[in-house]
């Protein structure tokens, strides 16, 4: 979330920014701009009031010594008046900060000034792609089909175990599933990123501290019964492990990488662009987070870009970089960029990885802190993470893009994982 003390100081910059995603934040911040003002007013008047109240029970006791009893007890008096007068203005007080934190979570993240205007993902820029768009014969079959046809994923099986949006892998599709995890796992831990195997369930702390809560409870499983969620992604049980830290500079910055399972509602999704592996309710990503120094953030966040490049061009997949625009960015990022590969049967791009800095938004929320040796009291740290990589467009892709009419091709870097050069 914003710091309170910047929306406070500046309103104005607050409100201007966030336009660029297409946020109107001037209700929100000019209501937190008047609280503010009542809560400084309601301390003050309370310190004033206990001011009093010492100053009168220093007094008491002389009067008593000096025999003036009605002006003892006329102090006595003003001091119960003053104790009524700072519970009072202490519940005024408690009260606004409630009304402020309320307001306070709904401001979403400013984003960063390189992000482009825009409304949605038509006005994304592309700033990087790579690869050559593979030519496929006339009767190439999309991925759903490659499928059933090869014996790789169970669509139906799926639903009668539980619904859409829920595949079986069997045979070589699910020794392919593995074989993609164990890669970018391998990759990402030669790359400095230390392995964790987090819960797939977090309480609703964890949620409000990466932000899902209360921004995205639709779009999350929710355990009723023991009030806690089923991940969207590794993001959330990775992060909150600094949730409450306070790390040493020294250490910074940290490199952690986790596969897991991740389940999403995607309430309202529907039509072509959902068939397949296009949109799952449960599926497995690697991710890679960092926690980083706020002067060295912006720097990570390429390095982490290049990165995911890296494991994409291994795969021998064409791909485009975005820079999302301000209206297609999520709710607590300050930049992200989106990774594509290029679907040869479906001819369309697919999302398969997106990497953010979240600036100091998610850290505020943990207070999750770093100190160093010039620093009288511990600093907020910057928070980054990334799909490295999500699976199921990525099998979409390489299953379409390497089909042959003698089978489909996995690429020299998975052969090692798969054991097998074609399915």
């Amino acid at each position: 979330m914003l710091n309170l003390k910047f929306i406070q100081d500046y309103p104005e910059v607050v409100i201007e920014k966030l336009k660029k995603k297409n946020f109107d934040a001037t209700e929100i911040v000019n209501s937190i701009v008047d609280l503010y003002r009542r809560k400084n007013e309601a301390q003050q008047k309370a310190e004033q009031a206990k001011a009093e109240m010492n100053k009168i029970s220093r007094e008491i006791g002389n009067l008593f010594r000096e025999g003036k009893k009605e002006e003892a007890d006329a102090a006595k008096a003003r001091t119960s008046e003053l104790k009524d007068t700072i519970k009072q203005l202490d519940g005024q007080f408690a009260e606004i900060e409630k009304k402020v934190a309320e307001l306070q979570i709904l401001l979403p993240n400013l984003p960063h000034e390189s992000v482009p205007p825009g409304k949605g993902a038509e006005d994304n820029e592309v700033v990087k792609s790579g690869g050559e768009l593979p030519q496929l014969a006339e009767n190439a079959l999309p991925h759903w089909e490659l499928a059933q046809k090869y014996n790789l994923i169970d669509f139906e099986l799926g639903v009668k175990i539980t619904g859409a949006g829920f595949p079986v892998y069997r045979g070589k599709g699910s020794q392919l599933q593995r074989a993609l995890i164990n890669f970018f796992l391998d990759e990402n831990r030669r790359a400095g990123y230390e392995e964790i195997q987090p819960p797939l369930v977090v309480n609703e702390n964890s949620g409000f501290g990466t932000g899902q809560l209360p921004d995205k409870e639709g779009q999350m499983y929710h355990v009723t019964g023991d009030n806690l969620y089923l991940i969207p992604t590794a993001e959330v049980p990775v992060t909150n492990i600094y949730r409450d830290v306070i790390l040493d500079a020294r250490d910074l910055p940290v490199k952690n990488t986790a596969y897991s399972a991740c389940f999403r509602r995607e309430a309202g999704s529907y039509g072509k662009d959902v068939r397949g592996l296009n949109r799952l309710h449960q599926f497995d990503k690697v991710e890679i987070v960092q926690i980083a120094h706020p002067e060295k953030s912006y720097e990570i966040l390429e390095e982490m870009v290049k990165h995911v490049e890296s494991l994409v061009k291994k795969l021998e997949l064409p791909y485009r970089i975005l820079r999302l625009c301000g209206g297609d960015m999520s709710f607590t990022s300050a930049l992200t960029y989106d990774f594509e590969v290029w679907s040869a049967a479906q001819q369309m791009w697919l999302e398969v990885s997106s990497v953010s800095n979240f600036d100091a938004f998610q850290a505020n929320r943990l207070k999750l802190r770093y100190r160093d040796e010039n620093s009288k009291k511990p600093q907020i740290a910057h928070t980054l993470n990334g799909s490295a990589l999500a699976l199921p467009r990525i099998v979409a892709a390489l299953l379409e893009n390497n089909q042959t009419s003698e089978g489909i091709k996995i690429p020299a870097a998975l052969i090692p994982y798969t054991g097998f050069e074609m399915i």
